[in-house]
């Protein structure tokens, strides 16, 4: 359907203008020798809105239903019409120019007025540049409003990613806390001498996991050292019973990582492992070589079940990195003997000025 179009005092001004400019353009051609003012008048003026009338029905209907929407054929049939049309209309306009205004003199008629296909071509020429424009604005228009939304759907996927990587972050705080409540509640059974230690250190887990997980990325030291202080909780509660070789390759204090991104694997190192000979035996390695991360956990058990070790706080890890270095890290899960094993890299991790 035709559309209604808004019309501005701006708009209507312009296009006044425009045409204004548009009839002093056919007289300057017809004036060509030739000094019958009046006929040139007229006829100019006879010629202006027959233009006005082509170029607003090839402007505002045939490009817009037919062109724009590929419709090829068609734009083509009625443009045919329409020239049809208007070459009978001009000839009809040369024909009453002649009769009411030169009264059949043609050695007296301008030269350039003569000529059909010369008629024919300024008419065109005014409604080729209108719809020339009128494409182009099209153009600038449709890759404005793809623009705007691309970057409507890139902002929506952040915000979506961001809902993600919180929803992920807030599973981390009962999953954890779980297990470290249980160890403090047996402790606490047993009143044992341990049980203020225990919830001296949690509470600085807690003091970590509150204030730091809600920023994007924290020093590595700090993760570590948070790891260091949950590995002290798990030595209370195993006594005698756990060996932790934790070793650490790090090479300067200006990498920066995702909060809480690597204790999980700790957690769920103590969490399925099983005592073997009489203890639980975890191995960490941590080593950093410029700003790449390796990162090796290993813990004892007797036999391996995918479904045991495949729990949410390795699938909320997997989803986490994807989110936080997606396609620049690497982690490999699986049982070797008596031991299961996670490692995982990380590569150009960003730095921060201390």
């Amino acid at each position: 359907m035709w559309k209604p179009i808004k019309i501005s005092i701006k708009t209507v001004g312009i296009h006044f203008l425009f045409w204004i400019g548009v009839w002093f353009f056919f007289y300057y051609f017809f004036s060509y020798n030739s000094d019958d003012k009046v006929y040139i008048t007229w006829f100019s003026s006879c010629l202006l809105p027959l233009t006005m009338g082509v170029t607003y029905f090839m402007e505002r209907y045939l490009i817009p239903r037919f062109l724009l929407t590929k419709k090829y054929k068609l734009f083509a049939l009625y443009s045919f019409y329409t020239l049809v049309v208007s070459s009978y209309l001009i000839v009809l306009a040369l024909y009453a120019c002649l009769i009411f205004l030169l009264k059949f003199n043609t050695s007296v008629m301008p030269p350039m007025s003569k000529n059909f296909l010369f008629i024919l071509m300024l008419v065109y020429l005014i409604v080729g540049i209108i719809s020339f424009i009128r494409i182009l604005n099209n153009n600038f228009k449709t890759d404005a409003r793809n623009k705007e939304l691309e970057n409507k759907i890139l902002t929506t996927q952040l915000q979506l990613k961001e809902q993600e990587l919180q929803y992920l972050k807030q599973q981390i705080h009962p999953h954890f806390l779980f297990n470290t409540l249980n160890t403090i509640y047996g402790l606490a059974i047993k009143q044992s001498e341990h049980t203020p230690e225990v919830i001296l250190r949690l509470s600085n887990l807690l003091d970590y996991i509150l204030y730091q997980i809600h920023q994007a990325e924290v020093p590595l030291k700090e993760e570590i050292a948070h790891i260091e202080e949950y590995i002290e909780l798990e030595r209370i509660r195993f006594k005698d019973h756990l060996k932790v070789n934790f070793n650490k390759a790090i090479n300067g204090d200006s990498i920066k990582t995702a909060p809480m991104l690597l204790i999980p694997f700790i957690e769920n190192a103590f969490k399925h492992g099983e005592i073997v000979n009489g203890f639980l035996t975890i191995n960490i390695h941590i080593e950093l070589k410029q700003s790449q991360l390796v990162f090796k956990v290993a813990n004892s058990i007797r036999e391996y079940d995918e479904l045991k070790h495949e729990g949410i706080g390795l699938n909320n890890i997997r989803k986490r990195l994807d989110l936080h270095y997606s396609n620049n890290y690497k982690l490999l899960i699986q049982p070797e003997n008596q031991w299961f094993i996670a490692e995982l890299t990380i590569n150009d991790l960003k730095q921060f000025t201390p």
